[in-house]
């Protein structure tokens, strides 16, 4: 309604339309609390409609969805994601891009099992992820809770500040809030845009050669930085990746006993086959004798030590679904079964009987209820006309006759079709 350029009004009258099926959260918002409260939300409802629609451009195909997620790319990879917990957020949220991609727009469905296995990091890491970086930092948004056999819904957002997809306007981090135990306030050796691919460090985060315990996060965010801007002094990485200077040292030791990068004086570039995990030693170069060329990505997770850390965290994850499946199916078993009639074509459920039912001795005259414990009787509970508990609370804005009114008139409703 907002982006043909409705009203409030019209809205209005299209959610409380009995016949409306979208309308039924207002609807029943009326019901329960009022007619004042129903109108309240629908007003709220609207102004953020109203202002995602003017923050927003309109994807009305699929070209449009491919271009508004590679402007999602471009903002990120130029976010700098600081200390181990931003590299951490990295991973989790190009694993979130990635299945928005196949599903072709922002809006997708992902468990948390899925995410820690295409990011290539365990399943409380990604939590950890969102509550400390995606969800405040307005990166990603959880919907809907996955439920059974389908993941969650998530809709990935832009990040701090309302500017997407602009290299030169980035004015803060997406550390929410820093962190100082974690190394993450800001230094002068720090910039404030990075640059780096992305579509990279997606290609190479689920490999256990990038593992916490051996290359880790910050070998991905060189790599990808030296494959989007090849040839860097170690003070043009440490603001390209984002990185500390110490962590860059470090890091750019490990990849060259690999053979993975080289340097000629102060520039440093990837091997030709780094990406590939194959490297190669730099010819007549005399202070890298220690240098063990790798031969794949296997071979270098094997001498960390982390061979087969991303299988055995599948299988873990397959058994944890089997087992959550189970008790699912076993849940099943004790439900009883829903009984339902035929009307006009459309199946009317019969109410089953509901386990709160007002005991004789609980029960005084005028509809109060009596406190089993003290024998007084209880003011903020009545028995409506059912023989059921009906709670009264400051929130109610109808009197207990209307509530009991409502009732009634949904019972010969139910009747009438029964």
């Amino acid at each position: 309604m907002a982006r043909v350029g409705g009203t409030v009004n019209q809205l209005t009258d299209l959610l409380m339309h009995p016949d409306h099926e979208g309308g039924r959260h207002a609807q029943n918002i009326a019901l329960r609390s009022g007619q004042a409260r129903a109108l309240a939300y629908i007003e709220r409802v609207w102004e953020s409609a109203s202002a995602t629609v003017s923050n927003t451009a309109q994807v009305v195909s699929r070209q449009d969805a491919h271009e508004d997620l590679a402007a999602l790319r471009d903002r990120i990879e130029v976010t700098p994601w600081r200390s181990e917990r931003g590299r951490t957020a990295l991973r989790v949220l190009r694993a979130h891009l990635n299945f928005a991609e196949a599903a072709g727009g922002r809006l997708h469905a992902a468990s948390e099992r899925q995410a820690a296995e295409e990011a290539g990091i365990s399943r409380q890491a990604v939590r950890n992820a969102y509550d400390t970086v995606l969800k405040p930092g307005g990166w990603l948004r959880r919907l809907r809770v996955g439920r059974g056999k389908e993941g969650s819904a998530w809709y990935l957002g832009n990040g701090p500040g309302r500017v997407a997809g602009d290299r030169l306007s980035h004015s803060q981090t997406t550390q929410f809030p820093p962190d100082p135990a974690l190394d993450e306030w800001s230094t002068p050796e720090t910039a404030l845009s990075a640059d780096i691919d992305s579509t990279v460090i997606s290609r190479l985060m689920a490999h256990d050669a990038f593992a916490h315990r051996a290359l880790g996060s910050s070998a991905l965010l060189i790599i990808g930085a030296l494959h989007s801007r090849p040839a860097q002094t170690v003070g043009e990485l440490v603001i390209t990746s984002s990185v500390s200077r110490a962590t860059v040292y470090r890091t750019l030791h490990r990849l060259v006993s690999h053979g993975l990068v080289h340097h000629v004086g102060e520039i440093w570039i990837l091997a030709p086959r780094a990406l590939e995990g194959f490297g190669n030693r730099l010819l007549g170069a005399v202070t890298e004798a220690e240098v063990v060329p790798s031969r794949g990505w296997d071979e270098i997770a094997s001498h960390h030590g982390t061979a087969g850390l991303s299988s055995s965290r599948r299988t873990f994850h397959a058994a944890e679904r089997a087992m959550y499946r189970a008790v699912l199916g076993r849940l099943a078993e004790h439900r009883s079964t829903a009984h339902v009639i035929v009307r006009d074509g459309r199946q009317v459920l019969i109410p089953a009987p509901r386990p709160d039912e007002v005991l004789s001795t609980w029960q005084a005259p005028g509809g109060c209820v009596l406190d089993p414990v003290t024998g007084r009787a209880a003011p903020d509970w009545r028995i409506a006309t059912d023989g059921r508990l009906i709670l009264i609370t400051p929130a109610d804005q109808r009197s207990y006759d209307e509530l009991t009114a409502a009732h009634a008139e949904a019972l010969s409703e139910w009747e009438s079709a029964a």
